[in-house]
């Protein structure tokens, strides 16, 4: 196992999350204790010391059975990370009242890491309003009592949602967890947010580094490129060596879903092969064919918005629609656009097409308002 250097730790360089454990007949609810703990015993007799859970994964049981399955080991052979559930706005306020109970779910006296879950669009506002709620006064108190070990967030949310964090809070953050993987390097703008975080200190933690599985299989056409550098390394294995290729980066979280998928990602952190200069250029070249097959063209130029009678920032609602149609769904822009006034979501375009008269790709905007909004419906 490849361990990278935190402050005076070792954290291997893959951990386990627990977002995706095994279940019973498809139920996310239902986790499969016994095959989970079956998994979590292979992980640490080889070498995973570092375990990732939240309160809201599988509604609420992944801290129990992570609980239950690390309580066997001792307590300094392996670190345990939990956030406090910020990407529901209801929890704001009750910060001690989930964080006692988070101990007691996970039978653990104190949290190795403990992040602000999610920092994004959504939340921002609650989670810089420390008079109204106190989250961070409250986290950082139990940081000084030493029930948290170290103390860092998690953010989907775009560039400035995360500037914003920091010039708030990046005084006290140890480390960061973003979304990173080849795709989303230029996709999400995630080259440009460890670069952020770099001008903080901040070191970065890896969350999706196969993008939900997206990226653990790809075309014909893509792995024979793939095959014709690496000829011995697998399609997945690829999506890790780009993240070993980022020196910011200390840990990858994958959540695994079954012992095979635990044991082919431990062989390859058994060893270091970060990408040479070709391949990093032929893995990123792929990702933006892929981008191109299923995204509008959008360059920002913002010609479209000062033609716009509702006022509608158009490109940042084909940034989101981009995403949502690649990922065929999922939370991040129905999450974004929460925090949009109904007037400037993408249902208040009325199909007036002057945008599209200066559109310079000669995008049909309307017809992706008209999907998008019948998408998020």
């Amino acid at each position: 196992m490849i361990y990278r250097d935190f402050q005076d730790l070792k954290l291997s360089g893959l951990g386990m999350g627990a977002m995706r454990l095994p279940v019973i007949d498809g139920d996310d609810s239902r986790i499969d204790a016994a095959a989970a703990e079956e998994m979590v015993a292979y992980a640490m007799e080889h070498g995973i010391n570092y375990y990732d859970t939240a309160w809201g994964y599988h509604n609420g049981q992944s801290e129990i059975v992570m609980g239950n399955a690390l309580k066997k080991y001792p307590r300094d052979k392996f670190y345990l990370a939990t956030k406090f559930p910020g990407y529901d706005l209801s929890n704001f306020g009750k910060a001690e009242e989930i964080f006692e109970k988070q101990l007691e779910k996970c039978q653990v006296e104190y949290f190795d890491f403990y992040l602000f879950h999610n920092v994004c669009e959504m939340n921002i506002d609650a989670y810089l309003d420390n008079e109204k709620y106190g989250t961070y006064d409250y986290l950082i108190s139990q940081k000084k009592n030493g029930r948290i070990r170290h103390l860092g967030f998690s953010a989907h949310g775009k560039y400035d949602v995360i500037k914003r964090f920091l010039e708030a809070y990046g005084k006290d953050m140890e480390f960061c967890q973003l979304q990173i993987n080849y795709l989303d390097w230029s996709f999400q703008d995630a080259k440009a947010k460890v670069e952020l975080l770099r001008e903080y200190g901040i070191p970065v933690w890896v969350m999706e580094p196969l993008r939900g599985g997206k990226l653990a299989s790809l075309s014909d056409e893509n792995t024979q490129k793939l095959k014709e550098l690496r000829p011995d390394e697998d399609v997945p294995a690829w999506a890790f060596r780009f993240l070993q290729s980022l020196p910011d980066v200390k840990v990858v979280l994958s959540g695994m879903s079954n012992m095979e998928q635990l044991q082919a990602n431990i062989r390859t952190y058994e060893e270091e092969k970060p990408l040479k200069d070709e391949e990093m250029k032929t893995l990123l070249g792929i990702a933006d064919s892929m981008l191109e097959k299923k995204t509008l063209p959008c360059t920002a130029c913002h010609y479209c918005v000062s033609h716009c009678p509702q006022g509608l920032d158009i490109p940042a609602l084909l940034e989101l629609y981009n995403e949502h149609c690649f990922t065929e769904g999922g939370f991040i822009a129905p999450m974004a656009l929460s925090s949009y006034e109904d007037d400037k979501k993408p249902g208040a375009c009325i199909g007036c097409r002057s945008c599209e008269a200066v559109c310079p790709q000669q995008i049909k905007i309307s017809e992706a308002m008209a999907d998008f909004a019948e998408k998020l419906a």
